[in-house]
Formats: C-alpha cells, structure tokens, sequence
C-alpha cells in the first residue's frame, strides 16, 4: 500500500468516526428532546407566607436532594436554629404587648424573658446552652401560653410553635433535621431556583422565584417555556392582615395579577394551601371566617363539594367558599382558552403533595 493509499485510508476512518459522532449527537439530541417535551415546566408563585417555599421544599425530597453533603446539613441546622431562635423572640414580643401582670404565669420566667431580650440583640449568636433552657421555659409558662393564642387570633403573630416543641432535640450537638424539620424551616434568600422531580412516572422540573414574586420582569421570562403556572395561597389566613390588607383578600388580588398577565395557553393550578390549619381554626371557633367575608354566612357548597374521608361538614364548607372566591376571578377574567385547576393542599404532608401532583400530570 502506498503513501497516497494510506492516506486515503486514514480519511475514511477519520470520515466514519465523524459520522459516528454526528449520528450519536442526532441520538442525544432527539432524546433531550422527547424528555423535554414529556416534562411539566411549572412556575411557583404566590404571596409570602403561602408556603411556596415548603412545596418546594417538597419537590426536592421527592428529587431525593432534601440535603446534598455535609455542608447543607450544617448550613440546614444553623438555620434551623436561627428559626428557633426567631420564634421565641417573636414569642417574647406577643408577651410583652400585655400588661406585666398578666404576660407571665411564673414570675421567674423574668429571667428568661430579659435573656431572649438580650440575645435578640446579638448578631453573631452562638446558641450557648442557657439560650435553650431560657427558651424553653417561656415556651412551658401558661401565661406565655395565652399571650402567644391572643396574639394570634389577632393577627399579630406568626409563629406556628413547631421547633419550640422540639427545642430538646434541636439543641442536642449531633442534632439531625428530619425531613418535617426542613419543611418547616423558614429561609428567605432571594433568586431563581429549580429542582426536577419524578411523580407516577411523570417528569416536572419546578422553577421558584424566592423574593422576586413581584418583578414579573423576572419570572416572565419562563413563560414562554412552560407547562402550567402554581399559584400557592395560604386557605388559613381569612382573619389575618398584611399592611392593613386582609391576606386572604391579598392573594385574591395577587391572583387577580397573575391570571390577568399569563399567556391564555398556560394552565393555571391553584394550591389552596395550609387546609390543616384552616380546619384548626374552622373547628376551633373563635375566628369566624364571616366576620372576614360577610358573604360566607349565606355561602352553600357546590354540588361538586367533596369532602375528605371523616372531614366535618363545617370544614368542608369553608374551604369550598375560598376556592370559589378565587374561581370567581378565572370565570369573570377568563376565556375559553383559560383553564384553572384548584387542589386543597397540606405542604408539610409529603403524600398529599405527591397525590397532587400526581393529580395535575393530566391537566398539563
């Protein structure tokens, strides 16, 4: 063989290796392309407090990347800590809109009161052991106790009492967050942020605007690619107030925003979330939602009002009128192309979630 033929040689195979290239690249492509084409693109919106950042939460534990290292471990526990430390402070300032007299049942929780005063004002705080015996005896004082359900009822308050009832673990060195302590774990850092989830075989990848809620300029930039819009709304907070707004009826005028904004393509899933505590306060019967909604006194379910397996009639009822409150806005803004799901919701109850979502594979 001579100098040319080995030459013509080599070009062949360099030819056919190029074209095994090129047909491996078709092959990759096509593939990116039918998982991309089978994925739900969803967008997460909704107000702050809704529980946004737990659903997302939850996605990542569906994803199997709740925590990724040693690192996010520590960084979760530090946050964890610092949430504790945020509620009895919060704690702290509902027992002192009260008179003295009346804040503390044990005069000696004094002590522990002026230390959590103390410490709030420390910025670099290194969690010393008396921070969690001072804490957890306000947390234990009945008087405290009843400052925290008045505060509440009055809207002043927001504080569920979660990791004050786990101060003893938490405050333990080798202390390991469970994946209910994750979800409820308040972390506020402003940014885009996404995780891909599977659910019965169903591909999602979820994209979260923390803190950029109201820039649409940030999130519209997704819409073109996506499957569905969440909007997520705290049921719960009928009796509640958000700079002299009820918050309830901010997020009917967030959702108001968003549904009269988003391209009439999109699918829209509302979350009515938080129904756990809705039913605690539904149940509880000290804050009415018609003293909120005058409409609710003379509110009847819709024929398609199905109540969950043991859920009373009252519970029912309430979460029904929300979710008609903001299906009124679609029907009155919407079109023919429009389309609105709503889903009761629980974020902290990973199966109701999973259920959910599983729910809305067929709507997108």
């Amino acid at each position: 063989m001579n100098r040319f033929q080995g030459w013509l040689r080599e070009g062949k195979l360099q030819e056919k290796g190029q074209l095994e290239v090129i047909r491996e690249t078709r092959r990759q492509l096509k593939e990116h392309k039918r998982l991309y084409l089978a994925t739900r693109r969803l967008l997460l919106l909704g107000d702050n407090e809704s529980g946004r950042s737990t659903i997302f939460k939850q996605a990542k534990i569906l994803a199997g990347k709740a925590l990724d290292g040693e690192r996010e471990q520590a960084t979760a526990v530090q946050n964890i800590r610092s949430n504790l430390k945020a509620d009895i402070e919060t704690v702290v300032a509902a027992v002192r809109r009260r008179p003295p007299h009346l804040a503390l049942d044990n005069p000696e929780n004094q002590l522990s009161l002026d230390y959590i005063v103390s410490a709030s004002a420390q910025r670099d705080f290194s969690f010393p052991p008396e921070f969690y015996e001072h804490a957890r005896a306000l947390w234990e004082d009945a008087g405290v106790r009843d400052c925290c359900e008045r505060a509440r009822l009055c809207g002043l308050m927001d504080c569920s009492g979660y990791f004050l009832d786990k101060i003893d673990v938490i405050k333990q060195p080798d202390y390991e967050p469970t994946n209910q302590d994750l979800l409820h774990c308040r972390v506020h850092t402003p940014g885009v942020f996404e995780t891909k989830f599977q659910v019965d075989q169903v591909r999602f990848h979820l994209f979260y605007p923390e803190g950029l809620y109201y820039s649409s300029q940030v999130w519209a930039e997704y819409v073109d690619h996506l499957s569905a819009i969440v909007f997520v709304l705290d049921s719960s907070s009928y009796d509640l107030n958000f700079s002299g707004t009820n918050k309830l009826q901010e997020a009917l005028n967030s959702f108001r925003s968003v549904w009269r904004t988003c391209p009439s393509s999109l699918c829209v899933l509302l979350f009515l979330n938080k129904q756990d505590l809705l039913a605690e306060k539904v149940l509880a019967g000290k804050s009415k939602i018609e003293d909120h909604f005058p409409e609710f006194a003379h509110y009847t379910p819709p024929q398609d009002a199905t109540p969950e397996p043991g859920e009373d009639p009252r519970v029912t009822r309430a979460k029904y009128f929300i979710r008609d409150k903001f299906l009124s806005i679609s029907r009155a803004c919407g079109s023919e192309d429009f389309r609105c799901s709503a889903h009761f919701t629980c974020a902290v109850d990973a199966e109701n979630l999973r259920r959910v979502f599983s729910q809305c594979a067929s709507l997108v």
